[in-house]
């Protein structure tokens, strides 16, 4: 399918008996109830429960209810308690309900340009010691669960005191 229709109401439909192999491009919304074997690019994308997608789905506004295989980016996502996505989820606005199933990681736009160079620098060998200052302030942004520490362990004081403090520690 081919983008057009300039008219700001119009959408396209794809029944559930209706079944595409290959890549779909909308400038409208497009509402999907069948089945899409292809990546999906499109201003507004609405999944009926029923329908099937494999292959990525990048959309400025997506409500989804049925089975997604691929990854999705959406700056405003919808995922509803009936869908079922197999993939990474990239957005900028982010609703899920209650039952929905995600295999995969959710992340932020724009994030994964973030944790890139980041990534890069722990493979890259070791910097020589007058460069050795500036990978330091990133190691100062990991948290307790990248050190493998538990932010709930108790204090292992040497007086035996741990048990009656770990209560105090909590509001």
């Amino acid at each position: 399918m081919s983008k057009g229709g300039s008219s700001s109401g119009s959408f396209s439909v794809l029944g559930s008996d209706v079944t595409i192999t290959g890549n779909i491009s909308a400038s409208t919304e497009l509402h999907i109830d069948g089945t899409v074997e292809g990546d999906i690019d499109c201003a507004s994308l609405v999944q009926g429960d029923g329908s099937q997608i494999t292959g990525e789905i990048k959309a400025e506004t997506a409500r989804l209810a049925g089975r997604v295989d691929g990854s999705v980016n959406a700056r405003e996502l919808v995922i509803l308690r009936s869908a079922t996505i197999n993939g990474d989820v990239h957005y900028e606005a982010l609703t899920v309900e209650q039952g929905a199933a995600v295999q995969g990681r959710f992340a932020p736009r724009g994030a994964e340009q973030e944790t890139k160079p980041s990534q890069q620098s722990y493979d890259a060998p070791a910097p020589a010691p007058s460069q050795q200052s500036a990978p330091q302030p990133q190691a100062s942004s990991s948290t307790t669960s990248d050190l493998g520490i538990s932010p709930f362990a108790p204090d292992n004081d040497s007086d035996g005191q741990s048990e009656t403090r770990t209560g105090s520690n909590y509001y």
